[in-house]
């Protein structure tokens, strides 16, 4: 198998890390990749700080090979009522055909500086962001604790940002990837814009993964690795980033359909049944541009794209009405986040999905 300083770094035996899929990934998923040879991900922007010690905790009850814990960068935010009230108003005839009323949830989101500690005190083998960027001195105290740090770019310049900051890897994620964007710089620009990334922003930074891998790894200096996330599904994909530079891929649509992973029934048969032109980028469930496949929510209020509130808001509004679609089988309100490699996934066991990569990436670099 081909290695990598990176891999080498963590002990892995393939160049594969499983992509950290905030709701749908389980300790149970990280730990099947994990003990196959890859790197295995907890997503835990959605998490506690109670429920990461948990997860992680699992995971190392099940094996002692290394694992990650990636977060969303965010800030709490302070939305004007307006604006809620506004969004609880579109939403209100979706919720209605489960019976339900929209309502002002409890909380918009985790507080990153409590999920930030957890993190912090969990010592996973890789610290992984997205949605934004840390300090040095986050990174500093991530890195004393023996955590590898991992941010998710997907310009050259949000590459050269989490570089500027000390990160140890930057993962390219490509326009082709499944679930939500990890913009956080305008172009042109080397600092966050106040209130986030424009619309006009994540549109000018959708680039394609082979361009974007290409780009960071010419950009980069040797000495911090670029792992390839987005389309990726098999070990010639696998083979093809490596030609590129990149030390790693990550695949997180591949693995949604292990019988490990939490997604429902309903979300599943969508998975098996999409074809190669089904995903498209939306942001009315979660406020943040995200890839899924189209469904008959998001068509309903595609005209609605610029005026719903960012994330977390939006994905906060919507919560209760994706649960409800969920326990209902409901797969037409339901995100059905998935990349634009989603009519070839393999439903079967992580791990044989894992030897199975292992064996097409062999023969494709034979």
């Amino acid at each position: 198998m081909p290695s990598s300083p990176f891999t080498a770094r963590l002990g892995l035996a393939l160049p594969i890390v499983q992509g950290p899929m905030t709701g749908s990934d389980t300790p149970a998923l990280a730990t099947a990749v994990s003990q196959a040879g890859g790197l295995g991900m907890l997503g835990c922007g959605m998490r506690s700080p109670a429920a990461m010690a948990e997860a992680a905790a699992e995971v190392r009850r099940r094996t002692d090979r290394p694992f990650g814990m990636n977060l969303f960068v965010q800030a709490t935010p302070t939305p004007d009522e307006a604006t809620v009230a506004a969004a609880l108003q579109r939403l209100a005839p979706f919720y209605a055909e489960f019976g339900l009323v929209p309502e002002r949830p409890a909380q918009w989101c985790e507080d990153f500086g409590a999920q930030f500690d957890a993190l912090v005190a969990a010592r996973p083998a890789v610290a992984s962001f997205t949605f934004g960027i840390l300090s040095a001195a986050q990174v500093a105290r991530l890195q004393a604790v023996g955590s590898t740090v991992i941010g998710t770019a997907t310009t050259v310049a949000e590459a050269r940002a989490w570089a500027a900051v000390g990160a140890d890897a930057v993962c390219a994620s490509g326009m082709e990837s499944g679930g939500h964007r990890g913009t956080f710089l305008s172009p042109g620009h080397e600092s966050p814009p106040a209130g986030g990334p424009s619309v006009d922003d994540f549109e000018a930074s959708m680039l394609g993964t082979l361009t974007l891998v290409r780009q960071c790894v010419d950009a980069l200096p040797p000495s911090i690795p670029v792992i390839a996330a987005g389309g990726i599904m098999d070990g010639r994909g696998i083979a093809g980033a490596l030609a590129l530079g990149a030390q790693a891929v990550q695949m997180g649509t591949a693995f949604l359909t292990c019988p490990e992973s939490a997604i429902g029934p309903a979300y599943r048969q969508a998975l098996t049944q999409a074809g190669p032109t089904d995903t498209r980028t939306t942001r009315i469930f979660s406020g943040r541009p995200a890839r899924g496949i189209v469904n008959t929510m998001m068509d309903a209020l595609r005209a609605d794209e610029r005026s719903v509130p960012p994330y977390p808001v939006q994905n906060a509004l919507t919560g209760a009405l994706r649960r409800a679609a969920a326990q209902a089988g409901r797969a037409d309100h339901l995100s059905l986040w998935a990349g634009q490699g989603v009519a070839q996934v393999r439903p079967m066991p992580a791990a044989a999905l894992v030897a199975v990569l292992a064996q097409e990436l062999q023969a494709a670099t034979n």
